[in-house]
């Protein structure tokens, strides 16, 4: 009878245990085989090991939240985490548009060191006035593909209806002479099936796991130099953060840290797969050069860059200190 007691008080002690470990919901958009799925799992898997009395619940596929109204949520602490690219908050933070624009960051190395400049600092200042502090900072680059021809400068592009990623990049292309059609990535390969489309701006991600080899004759992929990168960092609500204890934050932290990591030289991976895949796939491979990518950047002054210097009241001096960053 005694051993059954202990037993049973054992198992109270096991439940209160749990009961009382603080739980976070972290929503996103991917599937779990994406790799900002991934970086999530990290900081909620070295929590765990920590034993801090924290568990982070994870709420991939847009379970919890749509893609694009994930901030609002955040900063009013209705939601303690997400994986988001911050350029979908720009209607609230017209600042945040500067973290999708074309020319800005240049490869992996250059948007590390962004994401420790003083431009990030700003940014950061921003974020945490809505309440939402950065666990990890993440950027993810992209390229072009052409169904007839290689795109690598600015003339390429002359004539041709192209899909781009993101207002910015839609502003570059048309000043370019490009035709813009707007549409979701997923809906690219059909678009130039059917002959809607000549050319694509999106994520090397995205050129993969939607099979756009199929359609495509030329592969720009992100390589030396890239003109699309979007910044898609791990948040979480700065109130909730600053409430749990200096073990529960550490664990946090460490963890980030780790994702951080982990999360730098898996996108310099997916890119150099992109390629792979689509050169198994029969499909020609161009590179941009630095000249070319300065060309696109020179457009980008005058279309993209000069349209958010005009709306933003800061946005000249966020702009400075951005390409300040070598």
């Amino acid at each position: 009878m005694k051993r059954f007691a202990g037993v049973a008080v054992a198992a109270l002690f096991a439940f209160t245990g749990v009961a009382s470990a603080k739980e976070l919901r972290l929503s996103h958009q991917w599937s779990t085989a994406d790799v900002r799925h991934k970086v999530a799992q990290i900081v909620a898997d070295e929590v765990a090991a920590a034993e801090v009395g924290l568990e982070i619940k994870i709420f991939p596929s847009k379970s919890l939240f749509k893609p694009r109204e994930q901030y609002k949520p955040l900063s009013r602490g209705q939601l303690d985490m997400t994986v988001f690219p911050l350029a979908y908050a720009g209607g609230q933070r017209p600042e945040f548009n500067l973290t999708l624009m074309p020319g800005l960051v240049k490869n992996h190395d250059h948007a590390a060191r962004l994401n420790e400049s003083a431009f990030m600092g700003e940014l950061e200042g921003l974020m945490a006035e809505d309440d939402v502090k950065v666990l990890v900072h993440g950027y993810l680059a992209g390229g072009f593909v052409g169904k007839e021809k290689c795109i690598t400068s600015p003339d390429d592009v002359k004539g041709l209806q192209t899909r781009a990623a993101g207002k910015s990049f839609e502003q570059m292309l048309a000043a370019a002479g490009a035709s813009i059609a707007s549409m979701a990535s997923s809906e690219i390969y059909n678009a130039m099936q059917t002959g809607v489309l000549d050319a694509a701006n999106t994520s090397s991600s995205s050129f993969v796991s939607f099979r756009i080899y199929e359609q495509a004759k030329c592969f720009t992929p992100a390589g030396d130099v890239a003109l699309w990168f979007m910044y898609q960092p791990l948040l979480m609500n700065k109130s909730t953060f600053d409430g749990l204890s200096a073990e529960q934050q550490k664990a946090l932290m460490d963890g980030a840290a780790k994702a951080e990591a982990f999360y730098l030289e898996e996108a310099k991976k997916q890119d150099a797969e992109a390629v792979e895949v689509y050169k198994k796939n029969g499909v020609e491979i161009a590179n941009m050069t630095t000249e070319e990518f300065q060309q696109w950047r020179a457009i980008a002054q005058e279309s993209s860059y000069k349209s958010f210097v005009e709306q933003v009241p800061t946005g000249q001096k966020l702009l400075d200190m951005a390409l300040s960053v070598e």
